[in-house]
């Protein structure tokens, strides 16, 4: 489990699908990070928000093996050698809830339609959701974009706007994005529980 508070932003060193001429081939990925030197062989890691197993981990870099599901549902499969990733490790009993409960279990990608300066180096990020993520998606709510824990400041037609205060933007990917780029959404578990147990009621 995570909390969408991102501590270091990687480096991907490489990205290397085992059938190049398939879209739907499985992948690895390598990321440089100094995070490396914290993980164990087989330990969790989100990167990006989603939730992947660290394989051989050393004080610079690890990897991670990308299942077809994972390069369907995320943009991960978007990523070359020099892209920066957003890097979570999980939360131990002793760790500050900062953000909101983020599993790590991405529920899909939706797009980015613009990032617009509010001043004071805050922005206005809009990003449109997908039709069947949008009704998890509530005003003052928490969304995971990217892995980054964030509170919905508006939703209107499928568009869901957030407010990114200067630390987000400097210590994240979303300075990075262009406008069209696919941007990973992990909508609040509860509200995916609560919908099941209403539709059994």
């Amino acid at each position: 489990m995570f909390t969408g508070i991102v501590e270091e932003l990687g480096i991907v060193a490489s990205f290397d699908r085992h059938e190049p001429d398939r879209q739907d081939s499985a992948a690895r990925l390598v990321v440089r990070s100094p995070m490396a030197a914290r993980l164990s062989q087989g330990g969790s890691i989100a990167v990006n928000g989603v939730c992947l197993t660290a394989l051989n981990p050393d004080a610079e870099s690890f990897s991670a093996d990308l299942a077809p599901e994972t390069l369907r549902a995320s943009n991960l499969g978007d990523l070359r050698a020099g892209s920066k990733v957003n890097l979570e490790l999980p939360v131990t009993p002793q760790t500050l809830l900062s953000g909101h409960i983020v599993q790590g279990h991405v529920d899909g990608t939706g797009e980015l339609l613009s990032m617009e300066p509010l001043g004071n180096e805050n922005w206005w990020l809009r990003v449109r959701i997908p039709e069947e993520l949008d009704r998890y998606v509530v005003y003052k709510g928490s969304l995971a974009i990217d892995g980054i824990s964030l509170t919905v400041a508006a939703i209107a037609d499928r568009v869901a706007s957030v407010t990114i205060i200067p630390h987000t933007y400097a210590n994240t990917t979303l300075g990075t994005h262009q406008v069209g780029d696919r941007l990973n959404l992990e909508c609040d578990v509860l509200a995916k529980y609560l919908e099941k147990l209403v539709r059994l009621q």
